[in-house]
């Protein structure tokens, strides 16, 4: 028995690879930096995040990209000693691929394909031949996946681009994924688009380059015609065959809430896979997914629980912290006051397409509290520094110390859309304010609590209005610090002692 889903919060676009016992998988990130976020587990069931696949602005190029583009549904694979993630900047080059025999080090520089489209997927045949599928079609051609054989060493086209497949007759075919199982090529796309409609289907030949016959049980995975179930949106997953022979399909799905609104994003979810007598897989017995799946798995394997407060004592941040967008080097800093992390004041802000002083976590969890303690005295009107709840640039809330007619302030504001206001503020004296959001599945609540006295609540914000069907978002919400001047560079320094994010 285990419970879903295994990764929660923004984690989209699942791809998964085994290495003996060792299991990594790797998801979409759009316009945050460092892109790729890269995890490990040893039962499919608990992972914990390592690293990130592109680290440096040269792989991941995001300047000015605009919300919910960047970077689109990575796959990872493993061959002869070397890991391989083959994805979509769809900002900036397109498809390109990166490779490393050390995952939780540096990756390779980027190795562009010179083919349009998302979602591309490497295939290692048996013949030593490299493949890649992608979902977009040359000009004039109809939609479906596409195939061609590249050198592995440079991502030349070996051969011209051929459509392989259509699909089922669903809307946008794309993440496909080639395997080689019981002397056939098994093709597994998503259909529908990642929203209600969304399906996973199968199709098998004798050949990577078809004819493919579609799997009788298609689609093999969907939650489409379950319109009040809690899991949502199910699709978008790779297949891996477990070290103890059992298979297993990890795949995107959302929670909505409160009359069919999701904000946490598309999540990583996990199901069980059997094979029919004539060699079609089955999910979970052909069974909706649950929160909840009694089904015999792998024995489990536990990592340390990371500490819910982050008290910045280290010289470089944990790997779930982000940026948006490639940061500027100069507007933050782990060093400069050591045990704390400083941000400075730069001339963008929050509704910015750029990369804003900011640096943020996905949240999780429905309900959960977010606290930070702040030593900031702002200089000039308008100047703030605080907590902020994103969904994008158009749609956000924050709690921040600001300066008022020449008076030090905590406020509270909500922008949706283009609607902005402040909706609650408090006059201070001290130095070191604690600031706090505390969410629950329909509402954020927004406090502060100042030395010597209780929290004080402000303000509360609706989570549907930071929803992805709200903010037209592909990405879910994250809670950041942030500092901005408002049209004006400044280095005055907001000083975080601590962040600390607990599920409650």
């Amino acid at each position: 028995m285990y419970s879903n889903p295994v990764i929660p919060g923004y984690y989209p676009d699942p791809s998964v690879c085994r290495v003996d016992n060792d299991y990594y998988l790797v998801t979409s990130s759009n316009e945050y930096f460092p892109g790729v976020p890269i995890l490990h587990s040893r039962d499919l069931v608990h992972w914990r995040q390592i690293g990130h696949c592109l680290t440096r602005t040269s792989q991941v190029p995001l300047h000015k990209c605009a919300s919910s583009q960047g970077i689109f549904a990575p796959t990872i694979r493993y061959h002869d000693g070397i890991f391989y993630v083959i994805t979509t900047n769809t900002s900036t080059g397109g498809n390109f691929y990166v490779h490393t025999d050390d995952p939780t080090g540096e990756w390779s520089e980027p190795i562009w394909l010179d083919h349009n489209g998302i979602d591309p997927s490497l295939f290692f045949d048996t013949d030593g031949r490299v493949y890649v599928s992608v979902n977009g079609q040359p000009d004039g051609q109809p939609a479906g996946i596409y195939l061609f054989e590249i050198d592995l060493q440079t991502g030349k086209r070996r051969t011209e681009t051929r459509r392989i497949w259509g699909g089922t007759g669903g809307r946008f075919p794309e993440a496909s994924h080639l395997y080689y199982l019981n002397n056939s090529y098994y093709l597994m796309i998503a259909e529908g688009g990642t929203e209600y409609g969304h399906m996973v289907t199968m199709a098998r030949s004798t050949t990577p380059w078809g004819l493919y016959e579609s799997c009788p049980y298609n689609p093999i995975l969907t939650h489409r015609d379950r319109g009040f179930h809690p899991i949502q949106g199910t699709g978008h997953a790779d297949l891996v065959e477990a070290h103890d022979g059992s298979w297993w399909l990890v795949f995107l799905a959302f929670r909505p809430h409160g009359g069919n609104f999701h904000h946490l994003g598309r999540e990583t979810f996990l199901a069980p896979v059997s094979w029919t007598g004539d060699g079609w897989p089955i999910v979970n017995h052909g069974r909706s997914i649950e929160f909840t799946m009694d089904t015999p798995s792998l024995p489990p394997y536990h990592w340390p629980p990371e500490a819910a407060r982050d008290n910045f004592d280290h010289t470089t941040l944990r790997p779930c912290w982000n940026f948006l967008r490639n940061p500027y080097a100069q507007d933050w800093s782990l060093t400069e006051r050591p045990g704390w992390l400083r941000l400075y004041s730069s001339s963008l802000t929050l509704n910015d397409q750029d990369s804003p002083t900011f640096i943020g976590r996905r949240q999780q969890h429905f309900s959960c509290k977010a606290r930070v303690l702040l030593d900031f005295t702002p200089q000039y009107e308008g100047e703030e520094a605080g907590l902020v709840i994103m969904a994008n640039e158009k749609h956000h809330y924050e709690i921040a110390i600001t300066r008022v007619d020449n008076v030090r302030n905590i406020i509270v504001r909500r922008r949706v859309g283009d609607l902005v206001a402040i909706v609650a503020s408090q006059t201070i004296d001290d130095h070191l304010v604690e600031l706090e959001i505390q969410a629950s599945a329909e509402m954020y609540t927004f406090a502060c609590t100042l030395p010597g006295k209780p929290s004080r609540k402000l303000a509360t914000g609706a989570t549907r209005y930071l929803s992805s069907e709200v903010a037209a978002s592909f990405t879910g919400v994250y809670l950041g610090m942030y500092a901005t001047g408002k049209g004006k560079a400044s280095r005055t320094p907001a000083d975080f002692d601590w962040f600390e994010y607990s599920p409650e």
